[in-house]
This record gives C-alpha cells, sequence and structure tokens, in this order.
C-alpha cells in the first residue's frame, strides 16, 4: 500500500509564488516526496517549461486535465487516476493544494503512516483543533467524488464525510496545515509536533 499526494495548481501564479527563496511547488512537492508519498502527481492546466523548471530534478509525475474538466474535484479525481496509472498500489492520496506550501515532512509522514485502517478512512490532520491540508483520501472514494464535479475539492470531501464517511482527525502541531502562502513563514505560530506519535492503523486497531 502506498499514499501519493496529489498537489493541484489551479491558479499557475501560486505554484510558482516565492517561498522563502523556491517557488511554492518545489516546496511543496518536497515535502510530500520527503515524506513518504509515491508517486508526488501535479495537476496544472499549463505545466510548460516555467513548471518544469521549477520543479528541475524532482521525481513527480505532471498530469493536464481535459479542457471541459471544471477546477476543483474534478481535478482532484484526474490526479487520482493519474496517481494509480503511475503507481498501481496507491490506495490513497492526498489532496493538496499548492498554496499550502509550509505543510512540514513530518506531518506527511504522520498521515502516511496513519492510512491501512478502513479502507475508507479519510484523515485530516489538525493545528489546535483545526483541520486543514492536505486531506489524505482512499482511492476507493474515487467514483463518489467524480458525482460531485461542481464542488471544489475540499467540499466535496466534506460531502463525503457528511454523507458518513468515516474520518480521523489527527493533531500533529503543525501550523502549515491551516496556513498558507498569504501568511509568511516566519509569521507562523511556532511548530508544535504531535503531542505523542500518531499511531497507526494497527496500532489503533489492537
Amino acid at each position: 500500500m502506498t499514499v501519493a499526494a496529489v498537489i493541484l495548481i489551479p491558479d499557475f501564479a501560486v505554484g510558482l509564488a516565492d517561498a522563502d527563496g523556491e517557488p511554492a511547488v518545489r516546496r511543496a512537492a518536497h515535502a510530500a516526496w520527503s515524506g513518504g508519498t509515491l508517486p508526488v502527481v501535479i495537476v496544472s492546466d499549463d505545466p510548460g517549461p516555467a513548471l518544469a523548471e521549477a520543479l528541475a530534478g524532482m521525481p513527480v509525475t505532471f498530469t493536464r486535465p481535459g479542457p471541459d474538466e471544471p477546477r476543483g474535484v474534478a481535478w482532484f479525481v484526474h490526479g487520482l487516476r493519474a496517481a494509480q496509472a503511475a503507481v498501481g498500489e496507491a490506495t490513497a492520496a492526498l489532496l493538496w493544494p499548492v498554496r499550502y506550501a509550509w505543510v512540514d515532512p513530518e506531518t506527511v509522514t504522520s498521515l502516511v503512516e496513519s492510512h491501512g485502517g478502513p479502507a475508507a478512512q479519510i484523515v485530516r490532520p489538525a493545528f489546535g483543533g483545526q483541520s486543514g491540508f492536505p486531506i489524505l483520501v482512499p482511492m476507493a472514494f474515487a467514483d463518489r467524488l467524480a458525482t460531485r464535479l461542481d464542488l471544489h475539492a475540499n467540499d466535496a470531501v466534506a460531502a463525503l464525510i457528511a454523507d458518513g464517511a468515516e474520518v480521523l482527525d489527527l493533531e500533529l502541531g503543525d501550523p502549515g496545515i491551516i496556513y498558507d502562502l498569504a501568511t509568511p513563514r516566519a509569521s507562523l505560530p511556532e511548530y508544535q509536533g504531535p503531542p505523542r506519535p500518531a499511531a497507526t492503523a494497527a496500532e489503533r486497531a489492537d
């Protein structure tokens, strides 16, 4: 079982925005890769030279949505399909808007390690009781998400939870999961780390 990362770039300028001296998309992709996701899928309707240059040397997969696919959950579903095509063992993916570039790799690792329990369990990181991004979404939800293409991706996930999907909120102490690029990294609250090691699925089942 592996967990992919699907990084959404609906706004090309945000993907290339400065994030402490490097493009936001590169910082997010590095956190995803360092944290243990495979593959790292970049979804953009303009995967041109600038984006390729920003991600030079990074082990990422580019995919371009169809011209009729609305931005939002359609792009995430597109990324889920691309992740499965790249790595057939991928059983979940992180829903990751590129503007959340301050996420710590350790947060990614905790999310990856949380996967493996109920096949249809959504996992959300939290900071100070507030859930944020990236959200771990099992591949089992791909077809249901594809019926809600009128929604933004996070609203579609919220709809799944409202309809009874099991959800686990993990308090991970990472301010980057709720503060996006609008907040300079130097202005983020202090990283706290999880209050205890995140339980693996096997440990939670004991």
